[in-house]
């Protein structure tokens, strides 16, 4: 595809040379960095409304057509929040053309499969079919978003299955754990807010309420069709414009309102039906989708890697992760029987980017009698990135963070999500090459730097649930993030 234009800012260290490098070089450069990657090329068409419309060509017999709306549960309120959610589950319970029961119909007869689902900042629809079938998953993705008729009993009944799955949410312990780890780290902003809501809003969300969100959220600025199979551009923009030509930007576009602020702080809760295990998570501010570090901390993800206990093939204490050899080593000398086991059941790090802040951090599951050890080996991991990470851990974090890549992107779903996500956060889609050489370029050096301006010595946030009794106190935590 020759030369990409950056969209992104360039990381720090690319700033210079960049200016300074042709395009052809950089073509090169890209070239050589991903040789045997091979990737069609991703057209774009904006319709006269402001629509986007992408799509990715591949061998497949099956397509995946979404619809990605730049809109979740950051764009409530504290009196709605919740409507986002409420809407994924309304969407496939009648239209003004298909009864219930005869869209689900339907999309059995075809073979198809229809979802939808809800994030902080997007909320996605989308439907797999059989390539043959694209026409007529068109049709219904554009009949439920526009014709969609928000039956007031419809809506009673989904008011209730929200509620018992809200219910079912309080037993999945990680879903606990981040949700009052956002509470904790963006506290009264929208981002910490829960996707589901909290019980009285769900109890209290009324038809009109959700109208409302979709006249001020689902317009054609901010909604982008991606379409992933056997598909052919042209037509896929024909029938986007015959199923959502008609709908209307915002007269007054979205503008994003100040920055939330991290907030330094814990959320603990005690509960003895875990059999004595502690379930903690540690987060610090990350950065945006845009930013120039963005790339590094997903590295950094990278190189600090996952832990679950008996499931290696290589001896924990023979691991090539330094993380891994610390923390998996840990026993619990006075457990029953006399014989040491290991405290620290499982850890694993995280990454989230949002429009204009992030959150870094690891969660873990240990003995609760173990958890001061085990925070404080994984938070000096993090902090040995700012001071004595080897050439040897970012070149493994950066070969696992492409083989992460390229193992996600392995059917229609995902990558019709993969261009989705990149129209919305980028405006573009970035070329799998150009990533591979951004990732490519990041160093050593990038590393420190990012990990000493953003993580070491900087305030955290602090989720835990099950055996906290002995959780570190916050200020413990904190003092420790700068200690190495």
């Amino acid at each position: 595809q020759g030369f990409f234009w950056i969209f992104l800012v360039p990381p720090a260290m690319l700033a210079a040379s960049w200016r300074a490098v042709r395009p052809q070089a950089l073509a090169r450069r890209v070239r050589h960095a991903s040789a045997g990657v091979v990737q069609p090329p991703t057209p774009v068409t904006a319709l006269p409304n402001g629509l986007r419309v992408a799509s990715q060509q591949t061998h497949d017999e099956t397509v995946t057509v979404g619809v990605f709306v730049d809109s979740g549960s950051r764009f409530e309120s504290q009196e709605n929040n919740g409507t986002a959610h409420f809407l994924e589950h309304l969407a496939f319970k009648g239209t003004t053309k298909r009864a219930r029961l005869s869209l689900e119909r339907e999309i059995e007869n075809i073979g198809g499969h229809l979802n939808a689902y809800t994030s902080r900042e997007q909320t996605v629809y989308y439907a797999k079919v059989h390539k043959n079938d694209l026409r007529q998953a068109m049709d219904i993705l554009g009949d439920i978003l526009n014709n969609s008729k928000f039956d007031t009993s419809a809506v009673e009944v989904e008011r209730g299955t929200i509620l018992r799955e809200m219910q079912e949410i309080q037993t999945m312990t990680e879903e606990v754990i981040f949700d009052e780890l956002h509470l904790a780290a963006f506290r009264d902003s929208p981002l910490g807010f829960t996707i589901l809501g909290p019980e009285h809003n769900i109890r209290t969300i009324t038809r009109d309420m959700l109208v409302k969100y979709i006249q001020k959220n689902y317009t054609s600025d901010r909604v982008v069709v991606v379409a992933a199979g056997d598909v052919d551009h042209k037509a896929l923009v024909q029938m986007t414009e015959e199923e959502f030509g008609q709908l209307k930007p915002n007269p007054t576009p979205f503008t994003w309102k100040e920055k939330p602020r991290f907030t330094g702080s814990e959320f603990l809760r005690q509960d003895d039906s875990l059999q004595g295990l502690a379930h903690v998570a540690v987060g610090y501010e990350g950065v945006a989708w845009r930013s120039a570090d963005s790339i590094p901390f997903m590295v950094m993800q990278a190189i600090m890697g996952t832990y679950a206990r008996d499931t290696s093939i290589v001896p924990v204490a023979q691991s090539a992760n330094r993380v891994v050899r610390a923390a998996g080593t840990k026993v619990l000398s006075d457990h029953e029987g006399g014989h040491p086991q290991p405290a620290v059941e499982s850890f694993s790090f995280f990454n989230t980017h949002y429009h204009d802040t992030g959150i870094f951090g690891f969660y873990t599951t240990c003995n609760g009698s173990a958890v001061r050890d085990c925070v404080q080996e994984l938070m000096h991991g993090v902090n040995s990135m700012a001071h004595d990470i080897t050439e040897e851990e970012v070149e493994r974090g950066k070969r696992d963070l492409q083989r992460t890549l390229f193992g996600t992107l392995d059917s229609t779903t995902a990558v019709a999500e993969d261009i989705g996500r990149h129209l919305i956060v980028y405006g573009r889609v970035m070329p799998l090459p150009e990533f591979i050489y951004r990732i490519e370029c990041v160093t050593v050096e990038d590393i420190k730097r990012v990990a000493k301006a953003k993580i070491f010595d900087n305030d955290v946030a602090v989720a835990a649930f099950g055996s906290v009794e002995n959780v570190p106190a916050w200020s413990e935590l904190r003092q420790w993030s700068g200690t190495y």
